[in-house]
């Protein structure tokens, strides 16, 4: 009997004891309560000490949670409408004010801050136009995202450690219009690189047609000086060879003419049989 009195005794101060004791690990927040009230809420990661059936305990994850939004539509500067898709990464930065605040309910907290961040889409998109925004760099508007959004989710105990876009499309009625305009963008640049290639193309074609004509007539020009050339180095051969033995070159030349003029038998010449033509048929030696 005594040793079940002792083991019920044992059994009660461990049951206080453990009662008495919480730890919080480094990936925890913690809050103690009295009653009910808030009464600590920075406790280091270790072991650590309340009161029994006085103090309760409610832990908190301290690590970064991502809110995956959907996807939103936001006016820009043009009025005309963008779908965004983004998320949002965040911690908690005050448990105290996030317990408050929140009731400590991350789906509630994704909630509140769901609004903040499409209130600081809505401002940011309204300042640029479609083609700022697809064209821009990302980082500028995240910047001014998390600029804006920070202080109004401080409120909350949270902390927005980043905010990404993950795409931005536009409405089927705005995409059709501004393929149609980026089309005949093209379509103009496109005739204008066409316009200046034909210009060049007449360009280089005058100049190979320019540059023929000169070739041919330095050709022909150089032609018709070494042809002069030649007929005068042949003339001047011809006379020195005629001078040397005028009653050969004679012969031979008459020669010639015979060949030239009697290629057939049915050729025939009609001329005085006394013509100088005929010289060399009259001498027999």
């Amino acid at each position: 009997m005594g040793q079940n009195k002792i083991l019920i005794g044992l059994g009660i101060v461990f049951f206080i004891a453990s009662s008495s004791i919480f730890t919080v690990s480094e990936t925890e927040r913690a809050i103690k309560f009295r009653l009910g009230e808030v009464i600590e809420s920075e406790f280091s990661p270790g072991l650590h000490f309340k009161m029994p059936f006085i103090n309760n305990v409610k832990k908190f994850d301290s690590r970064i949670l991502t809110m995956d939004a959907k996807p939103e539509r936001f006016l820009t500067s043009e009025k005309k409408n963008v779908i965004v898709d983004s998320f949002v990464k965040w911690k908690v930065a005050d448990v105290k004010t996030f317990y408050t605040s929140v009731a400590g309910d991350v789906r509630q907290a994704n909630v509140r801050l769901n609004q903040i961040i499409k209130d600081a889409f809505r401002s940011e998109f309204s300042k640029r136009t479609i083609k700022q925004l697809v064209s821009s760099d990302r980082n500028a508007i995240r910047t001014e995202l998390i600029t804006l959004a920070t202080p109004i989710a401080f409120k909350l105990g949270i902390e927005i450690v980043d905010v990404q876009v993950k795409r931005i499309d536009l409405p089927n009625e705005v995409s059709s219009s501004v393929y149609r305009r980026m089309e005949a963008e093209r379509e103009r640049v496109a005739r204008e690189f066409r316009s200046q290639g034909k210009e060049a193309s007449e360009r280089i074609r005058a100049n190979a047609d320019k540059q023929r004509v000169i070739i041919l007539a330095n050709a022909f020009r150089d032609a018709e000086i070494m042809r002069g050339e030649g007929d005068a180095v042949a003339a001047d051969i011809y006379a020195k060879a005629y001078g040397s033995d005028v009653e050969f070159f004679s012969f031979y030349r008459s020669m010639n003419a015979y060949k030239n003029t009697f290629r057939s038998a049915g050729d025939m010449l009609v001329v005085e049989p006394n013509s100088e033509y005929f010289k060399y048929f009259k001498k027999s030696k």
